[in-house]
């Protein structure tokens, strides 16, 4: 019997497991260095991971068609023509993406990619599964970058609706709905929320908490929330979802907001109540791979697992589900595996992100709630995007800006910038922030005019 297994049983310096950006990038590495490299990946669809095929690329393509769609008017029917358009072109742009990233790899005779399912046989063996067919892989070290996937609550009704759907789905939903429910209220559904809005939808948010966006400074998250209520964007806070129906073309999801249950319709109703890793099925226990309370893989600051030789990145370890912290973990696996492992965990400072609203939000670093509690004596900058010229060139003069600076080293401690074009000025204070720039280094700075950095010369003027 064994004889026969390991018949069917290719040996290899590396195996990975996800076509994510972590996993592309070592796979490239590692062949690059004359590794022999399995790169497992069960669907032909997923080529270059959840960024490129159903996250970033065809989120921020919508984004960019949906504020074209909002700038030119028009009825209903002419923005779901509009949108229609939006999301063969999204299609069109994935593919090609998702080919690029295929042949890169392909190509270096060095990387075998593999199409099926993978789960640990033992620490050092992997079962692949296509088409009820099994074969297995070895791999003398094994990287796991399978990523995330929607958190499905237990609410009634909510499993087999034909009207509802997670990101993934909504973004294979070619017809315009008129109204859209979107329940959470975090990043991804008020990403959502704008783009839909601007197609011509209807759309109510319906957040569980209190608090809207509470991980957010609350001058932020307030003109956040005014300006999402401004272009008819419902959001309503401290509501449960009781249960969903289904009627004739449409969902009802009731809703309760405390005093009474009121029922919403909607055609489209959108899950958005946060991402698990994606660890079922791998059964990481034959490979002595911990899994922490949250569901996200343990490792250590070089992002080795509880295996020596078992490494994770990505989304799979839990914690910031960015394509870029992806990216970067596959830096500290590489420093691990081929330098000389001094690029780590502790080492990675401040992380940006942004969510594409209209305007964008972008932040980094500490908030002033949370600067204060961690002892800081802070000043706080701040600057109305209105002040700033080139947001009134672009005719978007919506938001605001803050940044936390430590009082006594003059070092920036965090940013919140909701104003356009946020997402490329972030990275300015990101730099600024890990190479310990004072803050008027960037209020000194000559930048060039009209540009949306050049807010840097008002905001830090305090």
């Amino acid at each position: 019997m064994e004889e026969n297994m390991m018949e069917n049983r290719t040996k290899y310096d590396a195996v990975i497991i996800g076509f994510g950006k972590g996993g592309k990038t070592m796979a490239g590495a590692l062949g690059a260095a004359g590794k022999k490299v399995a790169l497992i990946e069960k669907s032909d669809r997923m080529y270059g991971g959840t960024c490129i095929n159903v996250g970033c690329i065809p989120t921020k393509s919508l984004v960019y068609r949906a504020g074209l769609a909002a700038a030119k008017g028009g009825s209903f029917e002419e923005k779901a023509a509009a949108y229609k358009a939006a999301m063969e072109q999204k299609e069109d742009l994935t593919a090609r993406l998702r080919g690029k990233n295929y042949q890169k790899l392909d190509s270096n005779p060095n990387i075998t990619v593999i199409d099926g399912t993978a789960s640990f046989q033992s620490s050092h063996v992997v079962e692949v599964e296509k088409d009820g067919k099994t074969f297995q892989v070895e791999g003398e070290q094994i990287f796991i970058n399978t990523g995330s996937s929607a958190f499905i609550p237990p609410i009634e009704g909510l499993k087999g609706n034909p009207y509802v759907y997670t990101s993934e789905g909504l973004l294979n939903l070619t017809e315009l709905p008129s109204r859209l429910v979107i329940i959470g209220g975090g990043y991804i559904g008020v990403e959502f929320s704008s783009i839909y809005a601007s197609f011509g939808s209807k759309v109510t948010i319906l957040q569980d908490g209190d608090i809207f966006l509470p991980r957010e400074d609350e001058e932020i998250a307030g003109a956040v929330r005014e300006s999402l209520e401004s272009r008819g964007i419902r959001v309503m806070t401290g509501v449960k979802v009781k249960a969903l129906e289904q009627a004739e073309g449409k969902a009802l999801v009731a809703v309760d907001n405390g005093k009474e249950v009121q029922k919403l319709e909607a055609e489209a109703v959108l899950v958005a109540t946060g991402r698990r890793p994606n660890t079922a099925g791998l059964n990481l226990e034959a490979a002595g791979v911990e899994i922490g309370p949250r569901g996200g893989i343990v490792t250590d600051d070089s992002l080795t697992t509880t295996a020596p030789h078992i490494y994770a990145m990505g989304d799979v370890r839990g914690g910031l589900q960015f394509t870029y912290i992806s990216l970067d973990d596959f830096r500290i696996v590489k420093s691990k595996v081929l330098g000389d492992g001094s690029y780590t965990l502790k080492k990675r400072g401040a992380v940006p992100y942004s969510v594409f609203l209209i305007p964008p939000f972008s932040r980094v670093g500490l908030s002033e709630k949370e600067a204060v509690e961690k002892g800081y004596k802070v000043k706080v900058a701040r600057l109305a995007a209105s002040a700033i010229p080139k947001a009134q060139v672009l005719e978007q003069p919506a938001g605001l800006l803050k940044a936390v600076i430590d009082e006594e080293t003059g070092l920036i401690l965090g940013a919140h910038l909701f104003c356009q074009e946020s997402y490329e000025m972030i990275n300015m204070i990101k730099l600024a922030m890990d190479a310990k720039v004072p803050y008027q280094v960037l209020r000194d700075t000559i930048y060039t005019h009209p540009t949306m950095s050049e807010a840097f010369n008002d905001l830090f003027a305090v």
